[in-house]
């Protein structure tokens, strides 16, 4: 059971990207279950924590959703230990990796410390979070099939390792027809133009990208068609998505938060600059805060019995309109910034179900 927890917080100065929508109206919390507290101790141990994330001193620890977990983890006594996916081996059938412990600040010049690198078991570790932003490529895979020899063993992964194998975020969002808007996959010409045809205005895009890379808007005069479609999918040879336009993308594209199939009742919706079909923030896009929607609670209710059975605990969600564009099971982000306009404490609520999950595994 899931407590949305509130906390203290001051708006960092970095934040000048989110802004919170002023006429905002209190929303009622919905599908909101207390969790009993739990001992931050197992065997008389504190909990250990290991972070497969990107290198620690480029991010930015401001909106950093990785940072944001291993705050709340430390404040609980946690352990945690810093690993890099290419730290990961596999010896005598037994996954394990070169780690540092780490102890973080909520500091933006001063944010953690490393001490030396040790050899570990990740059997050891009570619970690895997967973080490493895509690309989704062939060592990201390998990583996984790594993990999986963690199965069956008292470590929980986050995300599960297969399911972040068999989820790409793009396509995953399409096994839900109801909730998503007219979509194509293919690599073909004939096919993208025939969807252009019908729909006379689409994005196309890469299925292994993300902040908004590599994103086209075509309209049925365009004269680059042929060349956007030639250059997206090398010529027939790799696979595309291609979706009808949402001309909602003014209103934002809202990041939804969803732990463990629950949503986080307020979303960010990330607004295009003028002239820009990208909302999302890395292409200049900017944040509001907005409650969810009847219809951003239906999509969540489609989608979460099916996260839940893939062991997705912690999942983000793109909603433009009425519809569901991706599903983020990587690295999803966006805690801080939810975290700083609404007074949240996401993390809590994640480690909360980490926790609900290991004290499953002991019983």
């Amino acid at each position: 059971m899931l407590q949305f927890i509130n906390r203290t917080s001051k708006v960092d100065s970095h934040s000048s990207s989110i802004a919170h929508n002023k006429n905002l109206k209190p929303h009622k919390l919905r599908n909101i279950w207390k969790m009993p507290e739990k001992s931050i101790y197992k065997n008389n141990k504190p909990l250990r924590l290991g972070m497969i994330m990107d290198p620690i001193a480029s991010i930015k620890p401001y909106k950093d959703s990785s940072f944001a977990v291993l705050l709340e983890a430390q404040q609980r006594g946690w352990e945690l230990f810093y690993i890099l996916q290419e730290n990961l081996y596999v010896i005598n059938n037994e996954i394990n990796a070169v780690a540092q412990t780490l102890s973080v600040s909520d500091n933006n010049e001063n944010w953690y410390t490393l001490q030396p690198e040790q050899q570990i078991s990740l059997s050891d570790l009570d619970v690895i979070f997967m973080r490493k932003d895509p690309p989704f490529d062939m060592d990201y895979i390998f990583s996984t099939l790594l993990l999986d020899k963690l199965n069956g063993s008292g470590t929980l992964v986050v995300n599960r390792s297969h399911s972040l194998r068999d989820c790409n975020e793009k396509i995953f969002a399409s096994d839900f027809p109801q909730c998503s808007p007219p979509t194509l996959i293919s690599s073909q010409k004939k096919h993208i133009i025939e969807f252009l045809k019908q729909h006379q205005d689409i994005i196309v895009k890469p299925l292994d990208g993300m902040g908004g890379a590599s994103i086209f808007r075509i309209q049925k005069s365009d004269p680059n068609i042929n060349v956007i479609i030639e250059t997206m999918t090398n010529f027939g040879k790799t696979l595309i998505m291609v979706q009808a336009f949402i001309p909602e993308i003014t209103q934002g594209d809202k990041r939804i938060i969803l732990i463990n199939g629950e949503p986080i009742p307020f979303a960010l919706a990330r607004i295009p600059t003028e002239g820009e079909t990208r909302a999302n923030i890395a292409a200049g896009g900017t944040g509001v805060g907005v409650a969810l929607s009847e219809r951003d609670y239906y999509i969540c209710s489609q989608i979460a019995p099916e996260l839940k059975k893939r062991g997705l605990l912690f999942v983000g969600i793109d909603v433009i309109g009425d519809y569901l564009t991706e599903i983020n099971v990587t690295s999803p982000t966006c805690i801080r910034e939810l975290d700083t306009l609404y007074n949240l404490n996401i993390s809590a609520t994640l480690l909360d179900v980490v926790t609900q999950k290991l004290s499953d595994k002991d019983t």
